[in-house]
């Protein structure tokens, strides 16, 4: 790291310090500020004032203090060894962290993000002679049972392999050497990516797979694909942290890239208590062999929370590029956007909506703009994807909030919770009146093709009976059930149906907690076939000018079996064949004393 001549502080503002004297010094380049040598990175140049955002409490720094530039932007260490490590906001292993300084992260501490003693085996995928460039494999390293960390030429280079051998090796030793215009270029495993800058691709890919969460009421309604972007708002205690817990168990993505952003530290160890506990569903293996954490709790400086949701997207990018399907989890952006304000604030910045700094939406915007589906740059034409899901944490679950907002201008998939289906113990709490997915057409052409061609039909009659039963209450509310017809009674019962037996799902639950497509599939099929069965005697009394008792349909006993479907085992699907059966059966069976009656006429 090379260092010039040291400048000086003239005053501190709180996480903001602004020094002279650093001459050549870039914006975003990152600078030691004080005897302690803090972090920090310059995020305005105004004449020969530096103002920096200092990413670790600065009491004790005063005027005079030195600050030393590095000439390096915000940089994160890639290769092997990132999987299964806990980071700070500026990627330091909070393992080695406690190591060196107990519980407690001391000013200045310095941590390498990547062991520079542990060995791995590098193996190569190219040999002598073979042309290179940039993004192109040229080995692998059997980083964990569930991923394979492939080493790629850096960014910058192209050639020839000169020289490239199987070996027990650190990060920072040579693997490969190549010839380049320039010279021999020599390789390591170990390479740095600055934060802010998007790593290149060769091609963007229009998203259609979903990325399956296994929670039914976002797979079905409100589906996200692969390589797509969502955004989760609502206000305390509505689920939004627990739905991201379940978004990172169950996802069926290849890696996990966890950011908490400015969240209570009791929340934030929970994750960090729970995670590395966890089973992997798809591989039986911990969960962490595919996992990244990022830990910025809302009593770290505020700058961090800035740099960490940057940091975790680089690293997403990175494995993204090794042809990876990735999501990333940012719990909240609410936190950053505040982290903003406030810098914004002793910048003396022109204040926009409610405080926020007026390029709140182009930030925003630059962020969830590096999601997507693409072919990597390289020879082999690997195609990966980072799908994005930012929780919003709006004051008092207002969505007007100018961060919610923002962020809905540039997210396709909205899935907001709502607090009043909190109280009433209705998990996960997505509102499915306001939610919304632009990915549905895609993905239902997708899903109906591999699981069931009905799965578009049975969706789109699920949310127009949702929305029936909305229009219907406000009929009861004012004159009660008894004044609805036989048809809309029916129309209330299947929404309760919908929303109790298919929508409702508990994470707690063994069996409950993850439901492949198939069984989406299947359980909402069911509650479809028994409402046009239902609906057929109801029609059919109307027509006589009868009035068709509902209640009859009610106390069937295959409604009972309908509700428990979701405790049907995965490998037991042969039960909804017998439950299917058992609704044309007893419906049926309404049928015959109109038939005796009748014949008796």
């Amino acid at each position: 790291m090379a260092e010039d001549k040291a400048g000086r502080v003239i005053r501190v503002s709180g996480p903001l310090v602004v020094a002279v004297d650093l001459e050549g010094t870039k914006m975003h380049e990152v600078v030691r500020v004080g005897e302690e040598r803090l972090f920090g990175e310059v995020i305005e140049i105004r004449g020969e004032e530096h103002s920096i955002q200092v990413y670790e409490a600065t009491e004790g720094i005063g005027a005079g203090a030195p600050v030393v530039p590095t000439h390096m932007p915000l940089s994160v260490e890639l290769g092997p060894g990132m999987i299964g490590t806990i980071y700070d906001g500026i990627q330091r292993p909070l393992e080695q962290v406690e190591a060196q300084a107990g519980n407690f992260i001391p000013r200045g501490i310095e941590a390498d993000a990547l062991d520079r003693e542990k060995t791995w085996k590098f193996v190569p995928d190219a040999k002598e002679g073979d042309e290179v460039g940039p993004g192109d494999v040229i080995g692998h390293v059997e980083e964990t049972e569930a991923i394979v960390h492939k080493i790629m030429v850096p960014h910058g280079v192209r050639g020839k392999l000169t020289g490239i051998e199987e070996k027990e090796t650190t990060v920072e030793d040579t693997v490969a050497v190549v010839e380049t215009e320039d010279g021999e270029k020599e390789l390591s495993m170990l390479q740095r990516w600055p934060v802010r800058t998007q790593r290149p691709v060769a091609d963007r890919i229009a998203p259609r797979e979903p990325l399956v969460t296994g929670q039914r009421v976002l797979d079905t309604l409100f589906p996200l694909a692969k390589g797509g972007t969502a955004c989760v708002p609502g206000p305390f205690g509505s689920g939004k942290t627990v739905v991201q817990h379940q978004l990172a168990k169950w996802a069926d993505a290849d890696m996990i890239v966890y950011v908490g952003c400015g969240e209570r530290g009791n929340e934030m160890t929970d994750v960090l208590q729970h995670f590395p506990q966890l089973e992997d569903p798809h591989t039986g293996r911990p969960l962490m062999e595919r996992t990244i954490l990022l830990a910025n709790t809302s009593n770290m400086p505020v700058a961090a929370r800035e740099s960490s949701v940057f940091t975790g997207i680089a690293m997403a990018e990175y494995f993204r590029d090794m042809g990876y399907d990735v999501a990333m989890m940012a719990d909240s952006t609410s936190r950053w956007a505040e982290a903003m304000r406030e810098i914004s604030g002793r910048l003396e910045e022109m204040p926009g909506e409610e405080g926020y700094p007026a390029y709140l939406s182009s930030q925003i915007a630059s962020f969830y703009e590096r999601a997507g589906r693409v072919v990597c740059v390289g020879s082999d034409e690997r195609k990966g994807s980072i799908s994005l899901i930012g929780a919003v944490s709006p004051p008092g679950g207002d969505l007007s909030d100018p961060v919610v907002q923002s962020t809905l201008r540039v997210v396709r998939v909205f899935w907001g919770l709502d607090d009043d289906l909190a109280s009433q113990r209705h998990f996960p709490a997505i509102n499915w009146s306001n939610s919304y997915s632009l990915y549905r057409e895609n993905v239902d052409d997708y899903v109906s093709d591999t699981i069931g061609a009905a799965w578009r039909k049975n969706r789109t009659e699920a949310s127009s009976i949702l929305q029936k039963e909305a229009e219907l209450e406000e009929i009861v509310q004012l004159v009660g059930m008894d004044a609805l017809s036989a048809a809309d009674r029916l129309t209330m019962q299947i929404a309760r149906m919908i929303r109790e037996d298919f929508l409702q799902q508990s994470a707690f639950m063994e069996i409950d907690t993850y439901t492949s497509l198939e069984k989406q599939f299947r359980m909402l099929d069911l509650i479809t076939r028994f409402h046009h069965k239902a609906r057929e005697l109801v029609q059919a009394a109307a027509e006589k000018d009868e009035e068709f008792d509902v209640e009859e349909l009610h106390d069937l006993p295959v409604v009972t079996r309908i509700a428990r479907a979701k405790l049907i085992p995965e490998d037991e699907m042969e039960q909804f064949d017998e439950i299917q059966a058992e609704i044309d059966e007893q419906i049926d069976g309404l049928k015959e004393p109109e038939k005796q009656t009748e014949q008796k006429e």
